[in-house]
């Protein structure tokens, strides 16, 4: 057994499994009646962390969504968790973490669907930070998700990394030219943005991925929906302030129940679960 999947709570680990998706990407696979004879399919996320953990962070997260009669599908990232590469830890490799993140997706839902326990027509996508960056590029081509829930993250790179001069905060701590940023960049790939249902939780201070410019990716988004004669409405931003999360951004500190709940009552809105 993993010694990851060996610290999580017993009652995780009795509705969960690991396993191999796609091209042999690592995922943790929790299920509200995983290991009885005939499980029925279930509405699930697909997770992905944010850079430098692993799927298995935040075990309350998939408890919440199995106790609810959900599932969970949680990726660990390119170079994290069970395919740790030191070379992938640091900023420098975020693009290339999103570049291949994407590009894994497709063969991950493959997988996911002939497993036979997931409701594929209530699959959302969602993810943390860089997993977030990641879902949201993915939802600007064509997909079979009904719903997105991201958080502490961003669809606008350009600002991410070369912020104007009205958009508080700090550029990333990394160089990279307006072309290396574009092909990852969901802001620049709006044309074909599928409107569905989308949460965004952030904190007000986040220190890592300033708020500003995600706010500018959600107005862009609305904007778009609006251009397909889609509700804006199904795009919603919820914040918090003072939370006490490491740099206002790894978490929601005092206030993760809230978010967590918020999170639970938008998937079971988009999914009919109740």
């Amino acid at each position: 057994m993993d010694a990851r999947f060996a610290q999580l709570p017993k009652s995780l680990q009795e509705h969960s499994r690991t396993t191999r998706l796609g091209e042999d990407v690592p995922a943790l696979i929790a299920h509200p009646q995983l290991g009885e004879s005939s499980p029925a399919p279930v509405p699930a996320v697909l997770w992905m962390h944010g850079r430098t953990v692993d799927k298995e962070l935040d075990p309350g997260r998939y408890l919440r969504w199995i106790r609810a009669d959900m599932g969970a599908v949680a990726l660990d990232l390119p170079g994290h968790g069970e395919r740790y590469d030191k070379s992938f830890q640091g900023p420098e490799q975020t693009l290339e973490v999103i570049r291949q993140g994407v590009a894994e997706i497709d063969g991950v839902v493959e997988s996911v669907r002939g497993l036979g326990l997931f409701d594929m027509d209530r699959l959302l996508i969602g993810g943390m930070s860089a997993g977030g960056m990641i879902a949201l590029r993915r939802l600007c081509d064509p997909h079979p998700f009904i719903g997105a829930c991201v958080e502490g993250t961003t669809g606008n790179l350009r600002d991410l990394y070369h912020p104007p001069a009205d958009m508080p905060g700090r550029p990333w701590p990394v160089e990279h030219s307006a072309d290396e940023i574009a092909p990852a960049d969901p802001m620049q790939h709006l044309e074909t943005f599928q409107p569905i249902p989308m949460l965004a939780l952030h904190n007000e201070g986040d220190e890592m991925i300033p708020i500003a410019g995600q706010r500018r990716f959600l107005d862009a988004l609305r904007a778009h929906y609006r251009d397909r004669q889609a509700d804006p409405g199904l795009i919603r931003l919820e914040t918090f302030r003072d939370t006490g999360a490491p740099g206002e951004h790894a978490g929601f500190g005092r206030h993760a129940n809230d978010a967590k709940s918020a999170q639970l009552d938008f998937i079971r809105g988009v999914t009919g679960v109740h």
